[in-house]
């Protein structure tokens, strides 16, 4: 998830990765708390890696608010004020961890308030291409969503709402197309998704796609408030989550 860099002399990237992840995820899941004091000596030693790509995963854990490193007190892990939320993995392993719920409340909000508006200013700002782009999308989206065919499903699920948010002119939506294709992408990887989406699901997918290619924001506004109010209503809790 995401698109974060390590070098380690050449050792291999997932390993790199696995390293970044796994500290991620257990700041953001309370096993490492706030205050906790991490070393490039521990790191190394811990998951067998080299100083300097211990070194890159505190500078990249840094980028994202999640610790801190000074001088004469050490690595501190933050408290969650600190934590750049917008950021793409942080999103990831909030996902992954125990607040998962939390997590996808708080981003089904954020889209609710600016989904809606977004897709208005595309209706009134996309170009022709983006606008048979997004009925295309919406078409081809229900037969997979009706056969259950979620990954495929999901690609095009997020395509459509970048799409909606790029075409709106606003650069502020534009700047949350990764955001949204991150909780997208979370929901369905993850399995918060019920086994396929439900009809008024798949109508109102179409019925935003239309209203943007027909120009109608009024019309695109309202349908996207109900999809995802119907998304935020059809979230899978946790518990229910076949032992999750």
């Amino acid at each position: 998830m995401g698109s974060d860099k390590i070098n380690g002399n050449g050792q291999g990237e997932s390993k790199h990765h696995e390293v970044l992840d796994t500290l991620g995820l257990e700041i953001t899941s309370g096993v490492l708390p706030e205050g906790r004091v991490l070393t490039l000596d521990a790191i190394q030693e811990r998951f067998g890696v080299s100083r300097t790509v211990a070194r890159e995963t505190m500078r990249l854990l840094e980028s994202k608010g999640l610790v801190v490193s000074r001088r004469r007190v050490g690595i501190t892990v933050q408290p969650a004020g600190s934590w750049q939320v917008y950021d793409p993995r942080v999103i990831w392993w909030r996902l992954e961890g125990p607040g998962r719920d939390s997590q996808l409340r708080s981003l089904t909000e954020l889209r609710i308030a600016v989904e809606p508006l977004a897709a208005a200013a595309a209706a009134k700002h996309a170009g022709p291409a983006e606008r048979a782009r997004l009925v295309e999308l919406a078409t081809a989206m229900r037969p997979l969503g009706e056969a259950g065919r979620l990954e495929p499903f999901n690609h095009l699920d997020v395509e459509l709402h970048s799409l909606v948010l790029s075409a709106s002119g606003n650069e502020m939506f534009a700047a949350l197309t990764d955001v949204v294709a991150a909780v997208l992408r979370g929901r369905t990887q993850l399995g918060l998704m019920p086994d396929r989406p439900v009809p008024e699901a798949l109508d109102l997918h179409e019925a935003v796609a239309l209203a943007v290619a027909e120009a109608r924001h009024q019309d695109a506004e309202e349908a996207m408030r109900l999809l995802l109010s119907e998304v935020r209503d059809a979230m899978v809790p946790l518990g229910a989550q076949n032992g999750r």
